[in-house]
């Protein structure tokens, strides 16, 4: 689709790319090849990241229909984490770092569609090493192999495969793009909790690499079913195709699963520039294993240490503080507490700080939100354009 160019972007600034939380947690996985990040960019804005685990004892196929940031003939290609990158809820059935079972693709496909539920065009088969089927290993990272594909403008990449295995990790996908699911020859039927490839690159030159890492306000819930309305894809629409914008989003993750540095934040560290939003989920259900609330200063430090690791890769960061949440007077005590030490936190570390807190919290009544807990589209629009604004000389 066409994307509106930023008028505030106008001066130049050209970045170089990016080359301990609490018990019962998985060693992180061997990573595979990272060279393949700085030729694949991501192309769409939507967030497939691990933060579920789907049963598939019996195979079944996935398809989800996603908007991509940049059409026409592109080379794809595909990259793949078999590991949760953050804890769900309490961790009964995902925790950060918890190893995927071992699962088989038997099938893998990608194509076209002009609407939702659409007929798939041009469908073609994606392989692994030369080969239509794979197996993946517990933590197991790998990339497909490259191929083209023609994205009309306007038009949705449609990704669809078949899968068999035990707790394989996954998105819950919170309405942010069309996904189903198929038994054997069944028909495909809606579901919200879908595996995906981690990254939908697509080969191109951009100005800029943006990373947006954070929890399920980055991710995009509360914004309309399927719009594309949420903060990171207003950024996306606005800066254009010149720029890839890939969502690290994940709903109810914490700082304390970033920071334990798996591949979640690895591939984070691929990009010129990274935005860095979490504290919600910490101040609340705080770090899986512990199961309560977080208190300011541990958030604070692990934030620290996310953004110090994302700096010293060679990225630069924004860090945004704590939005309101509507929360009760302890939860928002933590919050307040945070947002006063994260200003000298920015600071330490070299990175720019985003007061979006003052932008969604009512004006006569801090800590209660002006656009909801989960910023509606309304909201999201206010975040991007500040946003822009902001760092409108950090973004060209």
């Amino acid at each position: 689709m066409k994307k509106r160019i930023l008028a505030l972007c106008t001066a130049a600034l050209m970045l170089s790319g990016c080359g301990t939380a609490g018990s019962s947690i998985t060693e992180p996985e061997t990573f595979a090849d990272s060279s393949q990040f700085a030729v694949y960019p991501s192309n769409t804005a939507i967030a497939t990241g691990n933060n579920y685990c789907v049963q598939a004892e019996q195979a079944v196929s996935y398809r989800a229909y996603l908007p991509v940031e940049t059409p026409g003939a592109l080379e794809y290609c595909f990259y793949f984490s078999n590991t949760v990158d953050s804890t769900w809820g309490k961790g009964a059935v995902a925790y950060v770092n918890k190893p995927g079972a071992a699962y088989t693709v038997s099938a893998a496909s990608v194509g076209t569609a002009s609407e939702i539920q659409g007929a798939v065009r041009n469908e073609q088969p994606v392989t692994f090493s030369g080969q239509a089927q794979k197996s993946a290993a517990p933590s197991e990272t790998y990339w497909s192999d490259p191929l083209t594909v023609d994205v009309p403008d306007g038009d949705y990449l449609v990704w669809t495969w078949t899968v068999q295995g035990d707790a394989i990790p996954a998105t819950v996908m919170s309405d942010l793009a069309p996904t189903y699911a198929a038994k054997a020859g069944g028909q495909f039927i809606y579901t919200n909790e879908i595996p995906l490839p981690q990254l939908i690159g697509a080969k191109r030159d951009v100005k800029k690499r943006i990373v947006h890492i954070g929890d399920s306000i980055t991710q995009g819930t509360g914004t309309p079913q399927y719009a594309n309305a949420f903060w990171v894809a207003d950024i996306a629409a606005s800066l254009g195709e010149e720029y890839s914008v890939w969502n690290l989003g994940l709903g109810f993750s914490r700082a304390s699963d970033c920071v334990t540095d798996g591949d979640w934040l690895q591939r984070a560290r691929h990009a010129d520039l990274v935005t860095v939003a979490f504290g919600t989920n910490d101040m609340q259900g705080g770090q899986y294993g512990v199961g309560a609330p977080n208190a300011a200063s541990a958030i604070n430090a692990w934030i620290a240490q996310i953004v110090t690791k994302l700096r010293d890769a060679g990225c630069e960061v924004v860090l945004f503080n704590a939005p309101p949440f509507d929360l009760p007077a302890l939860n928002e005590g933590i919050r307040t507490e945070l947002n006063q030490l994260l200003p000298d936190t920015a600071a330490q570390t070299g990175a720019a700080l985003f007061d979006w807190a003052s932008l969604l919290e009512k004006p006569d009544a801090p800590g209660r939100s002006l656009y909801g807990g989960h910023p509606n589209a309304e909201g999201c629009r206010v975040i991007a354009d500040a946003f822009l604004s902001q760092f409108a000389n950090r973004l060209t």
